[in-house]
C-alpha cells in the first residue's frame, strides 16, 4: 500500500516551470560557422544526389541548417577512399598516429568554446554542466590516452615444443565503418576513432542524421591536424541507407555501432551476410542502482538522481532501474521527489541549467507513451510526468514508485528522465531482481559495507559497476555489455584490440 507521507509529499510537489523559456544565445557565446557537407579524402564534397535534411535545435523545434544527404553511392567512394588509405597508414609508425591523435586532442581544447556550442544547439545538453565539463574533455582525454598507446602495440614471443620459434603479431584489421548515435555524438566519434586510428586502420564515420554538427565540426579539425587523406570520412545522412551500405559492403572489415538492440541485431545479420566482418555492439540498457539502508543517504540521492538524469535521461548505462532497501524506502523516495521537482529544466545556454530537452518530437512522444504506460500499469507517479514549457521538448524529471519487475516501465528501454523504483529486503532479493533483466550494460551498488559491495559487484550480470557513484567514464576503463546490451568492449586496453588482428607466427630452426 502506499504510504501516507508519500502521498502526502506528492499533493505538495510544484510544478516545473520552464527555466530562461528565450532559449537565447548569450553573447560570449560564439557558434562558429557550420560545415554541412560530406568528408570523403580530406575533401569537403557534396553528396552524389543532390540532397540535404534538416538538423533540429531540440529546445526550440526550429532548424539550425540543411546538412547534406550521404547516400549508398557516397559509402561506395569514402569505403574506396579508406582503402586506398590503408597501406599507407597501417604501416605508418606509431609514434607519428601518436603525434597525430595528440594534435587532435590539443585542437579539441583550442576550440572547446565552439565544439560546446554546436554540441548544445544540436543536442539540448547543457552547455555549462554537461558539455564542457563532461563531454569535451572526455573526447580529448580519449584521443591523449590512444595515443599513448599507438607505439607500445605488440606481440609476445610464445615458447612451443620442438625446434620452433613462435611469436604474434598485432596488425589493423582494415577499414572500419563507424556508426554513432545521437545522444553523445562528440563522446562516441571518439571512443570510435581514437582507437581505431591508434590500431592503424582508417574509417568511414556515419553520425546520427539528429546530430551531425559537431562530428563535422572535428572533421575540421582532423584535417587541420594533418592526418593523411582518405583515412577519416565523415558521412551525415539517415541510418537507414548509409548503415545498410556500410555494414554490408566488403570492403569494409569491422563494424563500431552504438545504438538500440534492435538496430544491433541487423548490423550483425548484414555482417554476416557480408564477409563476416568483425562487430563491436554497444546497444542498450536498464540499469540497476541498488541501495542499502546503511548507504550515504544525501549523496546516495543526489548521485542517483544524477545518474538516471545525466543528459535527460537518454543515457544507455542510466540507472533507470532504483531499487531501495525497505527500512530506507519512504525517506528516500521523498527525498528524490523533493529534490527532482527541484531542477532547473530549460535554456541549455544558461550556466544555471541541470537539463535541457530530449532530443526531437519523435523521442519525447515515445516518453511520454511510457509515462501513460506507467500509470496504466498500476506504478505511482511521484514526481513529473508531463512536458514542461510549451517550446522545445522538454518533460520533468519523472518518478515512478511501487513498480512490479513485470511492468513494461521496468523491463523496458525509454530512454528519457524516467526512474522506476522497487524495494527489497535482502541483499539476496536484491541482486535476484538487478538481474532479472535481458540487459547487461551497467549497475551500481549504494553502502558503507564492504562486504555488501563486493558480494553485489560480484554477482551482477553487467559490464560496468559503479561503488558509491555512478557514471564514472575514463578512457581506461572499459565499457560494454553482457546479454542484449552488446558484444565486445570500447575503452581501454581491451578497446584497442578490437581493431586488432591477432597473428600467430611459427619458425621452423
Amino acid at each position: 500500500m502506499a504510504s501516507t507521507t508519500a502521498t502526502r509529499q506528492q499533493q505538495q510537489q510544484p510544478e516545473l516551470k520552464l527555466f530562461d523559456p528565450d532559449m537565447r544565445i548569450p553573447d560570449k557565446i560564439r557558434v562558429p560557422k557550420l560545415q554541412t557537407n560530406l568528408l570523403i579524402n580530406n575533401r569537403w564534397v557534396h553528396p552524389r544526389v543532390d540532397k540535404t535534411f534538416a538538423t533540429i535545435n531540440p529546445a526550440t523545434g526550429e532548424t539550425i541548417c540543411q546538412v547534406s544527404e550521404a547516400h549508398a553511392e557516397d559509402v561506395d567512394l569514402a569505403v574506396h577512399a579508406a582503402k586506398n588509405a590503408f597501406p599507407a597508414w597501417s604501416t605508418t609508425p606509431g609514434t607519428e598516429r601518436a603525434r597525430l591523435l595528440h594534435r587532435l586532442a590539443q585542437l579539441i581544447e583550442e576550440h572547446q568554446d565552439e565544439i560546446a556550442a554546436i554540441e548544445s544547439l544540436d543536442s539540448g545538453k547543457p552547455y555549462a554542466s554537461h558539455v564542457k565539463k563532461f563531454d569535451l574533455p572526455l573526447a580529448a582525454n580519449t584521443y591523449r590516452y590512444y595515443a599513448g598507446w599507438a607505439d607500445k602495440i605488440q606481440g609476445k614471443t610464445i615458447p612451443v615444443a620442438g625446434p620452433y620459434h613462435a611469436y604474434s603479431l598485432l596488425q589493423p584489421v582494415g577499414v572500419v565503418g563507424a556508426i554513432i548515435p545521437w545522444n553523445f555524438p562528440l563522446v562516441m566519434q571518439a571512443w570510435k576513432l581514437a582507437p581505431a586510428l591508434c590500431a592503424g586502420c582508417t574509417i568511414v564515420l556515419k553520425p546520427s542524421d539528429k546530430t551531425p554538427l559537431s562530428a563535422l565540426y572535428v572533421g575540421q579539425l582532423i584535417v587541420e591536424a594533418g592526418f593523411p587523406p582518405g583515412v577519416v570520412n565523415i558521412l551525415p545522412g539517415h541510418g537507414r541507407e548509409i548503415g545498410d551500405a556500410l555494414t554490408h559492403n566488403m570492403d569494409v572489415a569491422k563494424v563500431a555501432f552504438t545504438g538500440s538492440t534492435a538496430v544491433g541485431r541487423k548490423v550483425l545479420q548484414a555482417a554476416a551476410e557480408s564477409n563476416m566482418k568483425r562487430t563491436t555492439l554497444e546497444l542498450g540498457g536498464k540499469s540497476p542502482n541498488i541501495v542499502f539502508a546503511d548507504c550515504d543517504f544525501e549523496q546516495t540521492v543526489a548521485t542517483s538522481l544524477e545518474g538516471v538524469y545525466m543528459n535527460s535521461g537518454q543515457t544507455c548505462c542510466a540507472g533507470t532501474r532504483l531499487l531501495v532497501q525497505d527500512t530506507l524506502y519512504d525517506k528516500f523516495i521523498n527525498r528524490l521527489a523533493e529534490l527532482a521537482t527541484q531542477r532547473k529544466i530549460g535554456n541549455p545556454f544558461n550556466d544555471q541549467t541541470e537539463q535541457g530537452p530530449v532530443i526531437d518530437e519523435e523521442q519525447f512522444n515515445r516518453i511520454m507513451d511510457y509515462i501513460k504506460v506507467g500509470k496504466q500499469e498500476g506504478a505511482r507517479l511521484v514526481a513529473g510526468g508531463y512536458q514542461v514549457g510549451d517550446k522545445g521538448y522538454f518533460i520533468a524529471p519523472t518518478i515512478f514508485v511501487d513498480v512490479d519487475d513485470n511492468m513494461r516501465i521496468s523491463k523496458e528501454e525509454i530512454f528519457g528522465p524516467v526512474l522506476v523504483v522497487e524495494k527489497f529486503s535482502t541483499i539476496d532479493e536484491a541482486i535476484e531482481k538487478a538481474n532479472n533483466t535481458n540487459y547487461g550494460l551497467g549497475g551500481s551498488v549504494f553502502t558503507k559495507d564492504s562486504k555488501k559491495y563486493l558480494k553485489v559487484s560480484q554477482a551482477l550480470e553487467a559490464g560496468i559497476i559503479w561503488v558509491n557513484c555512478y557514471n564514472v567514464l575514463e578512457a581506461s576503463l572499459p565499457f560494454g555489455g553482457w546479454k542484449e546490451s552488446g558484444i565486445g568492449r570500447e575503452l581501454g586496453e581491451e578497446g584497442l584490440h578490437s581493431y586488432l588482428e591477432h597473428k600467430s607466427v611459427c619458425v621452423a630452426l
